[in-house]
């Protein structure tokens, strides 16, 4: 298993931001749009760290350039396995719209609404899968999809809210991982950067998807 949490910029596995790597890898003022920074009122003493600041309405708000660097990272990481050999959970209306597109167009195994236990510690199951590597849309929702990686040591990435706790995860992509537009977004970009890192496009306009193609049809109305 890699550590509990990558740090703040120090990435293991010789992930290190390079100055270079520093340009977004979409305007900042598109994280904005989709408030892909915009946390909760809770936050949880692990991802402290990644916060900038707190709103007047006490929302808790991310650091945008942390939140593109880990977004590029994950790209690297989750690029160092063969498509078949990821496994991308998605438990929510918005993610699984999102994490649906992203599997489709980088061959990646996808696993909507609960993780039963067993599925990846008990080869009896007749949906029993090996991952080497697991992608988690919200660590709460899809908490036994983490148990499972934890037991047979699967490093796992997770896009983790300022209320999210961290526990048995590798890397945190700090983010509003429960709106519609921010969760297109994210695997928007995951989708484009995994294709540039094992060289199936070369530059961005390369990508022949737009991020609505990865946004939820449906908005959930407020309770």
């Amino acid at each position: 298993m890699m550590p509990e949490s990558l740090g703040d910029p120090e990435l293991r596995n010789g992930f290190m931001a390079t100055q270079e790597e520093q340009n977004s890898l979409i305007d900042q003022s598109t994280y904005l749009d989709v408030g892909i920074h915009i946390g909760t009122k809770v936050k949880t003493p692990g991802m402290k760290r990644f916060i900038y600041k707190v709103r007047e309405d006490s929302l808790y708000l991310l650091d945008l350039n942390t939140i593109d660097n880990r977004i590029r990272i994950a790209a690297k990481m989750l690029a160092r396995y063969e498509p078949k050999d990821i496994v991308v959970t998605a438990s929510r209306i918005y993610s699984v719209s999102a994490a649906t597109k992203f599997a489709e167009i980088v061959g990646a195994k996808l696993m909507t609404g609960r993780v039963m236990p067993g599925v990846f510690t008990n080869p009896n199951r007749s949906d029993f899968s090996e991952p080497e590597i697991l992608l988690i849309s919200d660590n709460r929702n899809e908490r036994q999809a983490v148990k499972e990686a934890n037991k047979t040591n699967i490093p796992i990435i997770a896009l983790c809210d300022t209320d999210n706790w961290m526990k048995f995860v590798d890397l945190v992509i700090p983010c509003n991982n429960k709106g519609r537009r921010s969760l297109a977004l994210i695997y928007y970009l995951l989708s484009r950067e995994f294709m540039k890192e094992k060289g199936l496009i070369k530059t961005n306009e390369e990508f022949q998807y737009k991020i609505s193609d990865f946004e939820a049809k449906v908005e959930m109305k407020a309770k």
